[in-house]
């Protein structure tokens, strides 16, 4: 390795000595195609010792000119007609590139990106059918606390009462619970309940998955409370407040094919108008 990279060294001097028209440095050649020395600056880390920079330097250098020699043998060993192909294809791939990055302005200037709630609940009215539900989803409360808890029965009975009050008394007692969550008014994924529930993982789906169902466990680490304050099946409509990211999703993404439509259209008429679009 040291070899190679006192080679390469020899090389860049002897190469340096060169003046070219550009100015640069040449650190690197293959056939009549030269590496600059400002073409690899960009690519050596500031706080690199000098020999981690070397071999750097040095797998560039072998990787540009790999990538050289096998150009240079593709274009000798492609014909003229499979040239013309990768040629067109390169030409297709800039005009879709430069399609897009207009559109993308395009959109980034002119589209609305205001949804009011009457936008919203007009599109869920309007397309409640594709957003019917391929798993469950459950509106519960737990909380969970050690079996060291000076007065147990007084948290169970204020999470049984299951009102503002009794949810405030619980807070102003929370260091004194290992975890809860009383915002029973979200939907979330039985996948969800299970990661913050793990217990449940052994419950009997269909049994948990009732409204108003209320579990108390016990084990040696201590007691979990829960409570199903509401349940949607597969297959059932998922309710507009769990949908409405996607609901906000798909009208501006409706809202952009629109846009995008609109001006493909003032395009079109435009060149028909000015006669730069004719067709014979």
């Amino acid at each position: 390795m040291q070899k190679q990279l006192l080679y390469i060294l020899l090389v860049v001097i002897i190469i340096s000595c060169v003046d070219h028209e550009k100015g640069k440095t040449p650190i690197a050649k293959v056939y009549n195609n030269y590496l600059y020395k400002e073409d690899i600056k960009t690519i050596l880390p500031k706080r690199f010792t000098k020999q981690d920079s070397l071999l750097l330097v040095s797998s560039y250098i072998n990787k540009w000119a790999k990538e050289q020699l096998l150009f240079k043998k593709a274009k000798i060993n492609l014909d003229k007609r499979e040239e013309e192909n990768v040629n067109k294809l390169v030409e297709q791939y800039r005009r879709d590139l430069l399609i897009n990055k207009y559109k993308e302005a395009i959109v980034k200037q002119e589209l609305d990106t205001l949804v009011t709630q009457i936008n919203i609940d007009s599109f869920y009215k309007e397309n409640k059918e594709i957003f019917r539900l391929n798993e469950e989803l459950v509106k519960f409360r737990y909380i969970s606390f050690g079996n060291d808890i000076l007065n147990p029965k007084e948290f169970i009975s204020l999470f049984k009462s299951d009102d503002d009050e009794s949810d405030i008394k619980i807070m102003e007692r929370e260091l004194q619970l290992k975890s809860y969550s009383l915002n029973d008014t979200i939907w979330i994924k039985y996948d969800e309940v299970i990661k913050k529930t793990p217990f449940i993982k052994n419950y009997d789906k269909n049994k948990f998955l009732r409204k108003n169902k209320f579990i108390q466990k016990e084990d040696s680490s201590g007691v979990y409370l829960i409570k199903v304050k509401g349940v949607l099946l597969r297959n059932q409509i998922a309710p507009i407040s769990y949908a409405l990211p996607t609901i906000k999703q798909m009208i501006l993404h409706k809202r952009k094919l629109e846009l995008l439509r609109k001006i493909e259209e003032i395009l079109t008429e435009d060149a028909i108008k000015n006669k730069e679009f004719e067709i014979y």
